[in-house]
């Protein structure tokens, strides 16, 4: 049967390379689908954990539920001991903290509310390869009363490097604190909301501001972000018994499962038309085939073979040419998007960001595999019903197209 339906592709150049250009152009487009929009889940994530979350946050057990209004009860004291506790994990790239706080910051004529860091500025500056320094300079481990702001802020304020600024808040104590500070750099993350009213200043000078010693959370890079799941699985086992929550960058930012939820919809949908076009495109090329072979196939029947040989016949060429289309349609997939990536599609900032980014068509094997399987899967379901009606043609009909 193999053989038979074999040669009978190549019998039926014409039909047989309608129905390849059909699956092939279909097979490349999911291809290429698929691979520019898990592109956008791998830029996505990326951006997001370089810009502010890292792959793990420590924090004290209930922040979230009652952290921001009462930071006091949940200071992390002993930070520098479980910092070395969290890296004897293998995985773990680096451990650094921040001390969060919400202040006003004055330029001398005007105010503005701030969300404010705290932060280690080298191990911060090595974290945040998605922030970019459009003005000044990244902050230091020497710029002991130095700030840093976001894009917005400077527009607000007209504020840019070498001016100086004034930073008013309560201590944790109720009291109201000042601290003069001088701006090193205006940066620009991936959220355009965050850069319109966040600073940043040196961990010490936080502490200092606020009247403590302690620090809201540790935040984790990893060498791996695969790693995610099961570096927080290891952590929450050791630190659970100190009061201590692990949440992990998809958890802190809810943002990104809406999106891929969205985008995940949408190449649903886009699979279920290219299904459609390509079962449209072999349907037309089979039912032709079907007809001009009707007499072929009564012959076969006249000589002794049963319906469902015949069925299983024509089953089989579409079966085969369903792979040989598919195979083709990855290989020529695969070439495309490994073009395209080397040359990159510059794409606008997305929705509540001021980054643009150069996609890339990323070549997965599950949409490689799901592709392959359309492919086959469109080819033999347009075959069903022109084998079904030939099979069931009476053989003095079917040899009538012989004359």
């Amino acid at each position: 049967m193999l053989r038979l339906a074999f040669r009978n592709i190549f019998r039926q150049k014409s039909h047989a390379a309608m129905t390849l250009a059909a699956i092939v152009s279909g097979v490349v487009a999911l291809v290429l689908a698929g691979g520019w929009v898990n592109d956008i889940f791998v830029t996505l994530s990326e951006a997001l954990i370089h810009s502010r979350s890292g792959h793990l946050q420590v924090y004290k057990e209930g922040f979230f539920a009652a952290g921001a209004h009462a930071p006091e009860r949940y200071l992390i004291t002993d930070d520098e001991a479980i910092k070395r506790r969290i890296m004897n994990n293998e995985g773990i790239d680096s451990v650094m903290a921040r001390l969060n706080f919400s202040a006003l910051l004055n330029n001398g004529r005007a105010d503005l509310p701030i969300i404010g860091e705290g932060v280690e500025p080298v191990k911060e500056a090595a974290l945040g390869s998605s922030v970019s320094i459009i003005s000044g300079r990244q902050l230091q481990n020497t710029d002991k009363f130095g700030i840093a702001i976001g894009v917005g802020v400077a527009q607000e304020l007209k504020l840019k490097p070498g001016d100086h600024v004034t930073l008013l808040a309560n201590t944790l104590e109720g009291a109201l604190n000042t601290i003069d500070l001088e701006v090193v750099g205006v940066f620009k993350s991936f959220s355009s909301d965050y850069d319109a009213r966040a600073i940043r200043i040196p961990l010490a000078a936080s502490q200092e501001l606020l009247g403590t010693q302690g620090v809201n959370a540790l935040v984790i890079s990893l060498k791996k972000t695969d790693d995610t799941f099961r570096i927080a699985g290891l952590l929450k086992e050791q630190l659970e018994t100190l009061g201590l929550e692990i949440k992990t960058w998809i958890e802190l930012n809810d943002f990104y499962e809406k999106t891929v939820e969205l985008y995940g919809r949408q190449l649903g949908f886009l699979q279920l038309i290219i299904l459609i076009m390509v079962l449209l495109g072999v349907l037309n090329s089979v039912n032709m085939s079907a007809f001009e072979r009707t007499g072929e196939f009564g012959t076969m029947m006249a000589l002794g073979n049963r319906r469902n040989e015949v069925f299983q016949l024509i089953i089989t060429e579409n079966f085969l040419l369903g792979v040989i289309g598919s195979g083709l349609g990855l290989g020529l997939g695969i070439g495309l998007a490994l073009i395209i990536s080397a040359i990159g599609i510059s794409m606008p900032p997305p929705p509540n960001s001021n980054l643009g980014y150069t996609a890339h068509i990323q070549i997965v094997p599950g949409v490689l595999l799901a592709s392959f399987a359309i492919g086959i899967a469109a080819t033999v379901s347009a075959a069903i019903v022109p084998g079904r009606h030939i099979s069931r043609t009476p053989v003095v009909d079917a040899l009538r197209q012989n004359i």
